[in-house]
């Protein structure tokens, strides 16, 4: 018997330029905040595959889940604050100034 519940299939819909560009800022932050600590060491500390941690790092999981990017930031000594204001861009948070900017201040 065939199951009725194969309309029940679910479809990733493409990200958006923006989710993209997102998914890019936090790869290129992750990159930075972690710095010479191995990737190995650092997605081990966080509970996450060092090959989870690559794919952020890289841009090709631009979206990946809460969980997942909280413990990467943990490890790394990183606020959700400051992943946040550093993902949605300079222009959208804190008065226009990201994290680099009032980092160097």
């Amino acid at each position: 018997m065939v199951s009725r519940d194969y309309h029940r299939v679910m479809v990733r819909l493409p990200l958006t330029p923006a989710e993209v560009e997102r998914g890019q800022r936090l790869g290129a932050l992750l990159r930075r905040a972690r710095g010479a600590r191995s990737m190995l060491h650092t997605a081990l500390d966080a509970g996450v595959s060092p090959e989870t941690l690559r794919k952020i790092e890289s841009g090709r999981v631009a979206t990946p889940a809460f969980p997942t990017v909280a413990a990467i930031a943990e490890v790394l000594g990183l606020s959700l604050d400051e992943v946040w204001a550093e993902i949605t861009g300079p222009d959208r948070v804190h008065g226009g100034e990201g994290v680099a900017e009032r980092s160097a201040s």
